[in-house]
């Protein structure tokens, strides 16, 4: 009987445990995502994006430098700007730290970082590496994704990944 009393007293507290926890976690988010909303400049640029990866059979052990000199990495949240809108996004160039920009479409938002520029295809304004472009597009089966709203995010503090 003292067994069985300890045991559910455990499973209570363990209940409880995870509640908190629970809560917590959707507390955090909440302030996350209120204080992106807030950092997130009215300069929102709308248009298409598409996924690049500049590996190429042979090349540059560890990937290519991308404009900011950090390697391309597809398991990070990255991206690379339309040329034309590299000084609304920072200035990315090589040696600099990289810029932070808020991306929203098909109802998801993420958190990316601006380590790239390129001459996109017309209509498009961005460029998903390989992670970024499964969140918004699981199969890769796309290939664009239209309405995409990037907003540049002041300061250089920002965790990186989906929000909300």
């Amino acid at each position: 009987m003292m067994l069985f009393r300890s045991s559910a007293a455990l499973c209570g507290a363990l209940v409880a445990l995870a509640v908190s926890v629970s809560v917590v976690r959707s507390e955090t988010r909440g302030v996350h995502s209120s204080a992106v909303v807030d950092a997130a400049s009215g300069d929102a640029v709308v248009g298409a994006a598409s996924m690049y990866n500049p590996f190429k059979p042979g090349k540059e052990e560890g990937g290519p430098k991308t404009a900011s000199g950090e390697r391309y990495d597809p398991s990070v949240w990255s991206a690379a700007i339309k040329t034309s809108l590299r000084r609304k996004f920072g200035g990315v160039q090589f040696g600099a730290r990289p810029k932070f920009a808020l991306v929203e479409a098909v109802g998801k938002k993420v958190i990316v970082k601006i380590n790239d520029v390129g001459p996109l295809r017309p209509g498009r304004i961005i460029d998903f590496n390989e992670r970024t472009m499964r969140h918004f597009d699981p199969s890769l089966e796309l290939g664009v994704i239209k309405d995409v709203k990037v907003s540049p995010l002041a300061g250089d503090d920002w965790t990186l990944g989906p929000v909300g």
